[in-house]
């Protein structure tokens, strides 16, 4: 079950706030997933223990664009808000310690069938 911050913010806030869905999974632990344009997961923030203000907080600092009333229009500038202008990517050439190297790299590493 939700607790009530959270459970506020679901009913009272997710309307107001631009590019932000609720998916209800019965017996999960509320999180935000977030996904990139082609629906694909970037990253999961557990909201359990965050109250209303911190989510609230979070989803802004995220970048979605909050409306004064679910039904307000959104301006043109925040139609694909939070989504982040491409160079602001990290680098391909830079994977982290836990991705798997680019294919580049493992070339003639594959021993012929």
């Amino acid at each position: 079950p939700l607790c009530p911050q959270v459970k506020a913010f679901v009913t009272q806030d997710i309307p107001l706030y631009h590019n932000l869905e609720m998916k209800h999974l019965p017996g999960a632990d509320p999180e935000l997933v977030l996904l990139s344009h082609q629906y694909k997961e970037l990253e999961r923030i557990p909201l359990s223990d965050m109250s209303r203000e911190e989510i609230n907080q979070l989803v802004q600092e995220l970048g979605f664009y909050r409306k004064e009333t679910p039904d307000a229009p959104v301006p043109e500038e925040f139609q694909f808000a939070p989504a982040r202008p491409l160079p602001t990517l990290p680098p391909l050439q830079a994977p982290t310690a836990d991705s798997k190297t680019p294919p580049e790299r493992d070339e003639g590493e594959h021993p012929d069938l």
